[in-house]
């Protein structure tokens, strides 16, 4: 999900992104990047505080990958650090909110005269 305008996102791109979210384990791993902040944390790290650990950490973060939600890149000789990819989440949060309360009726419209 690379998009810098979140009115550019497709449902299509919406909905498989929360897809990837589907997922206790997948949303408690994007929960934990998030605390972390930018920094990210090293797998191991990520594992400990989420629960999440070996194979299935690894499937879980390819998935988040996949889905634009998270980065990993190497540090050094081996530590692989994630962290959230702000921007895919706050493009798919203002997907869900841009057009919230477009259909109400503000409390200075009387729509009962016409």
């Amino acid at each position: 999900m690379k998009h810098t305008d979140p009115t550019d996102i497709s449902l299509e791109i919406a909905a498989s992104t929360f897809a990837a979210l589907g997922s206790e384990q997948r949303l408690s791993v994007l929960r934990c990047l998030v605390r972390a902040g930018s920094d990210g944390l090293s797998i191991g790290e990520l594992g400990q505080r989420s629960g999440v650990t070996g194979s299935t950490l690894t499937h879980h973060m390819k998935i988040l990958t996949q889905a634009g939600l998270v980065k990993q890149q190497k540090q050094g000789r081996s530590i692989i650090c994630a962290a959230v990819a702000y921007d895919a989440v706050r493009d798919l949060s203002s997907f869900l909110l841009k057009e919230c309360c477009a259909d109400s009726i503000s409390p200075n419209e009387d729509h009962t005269h016409g």
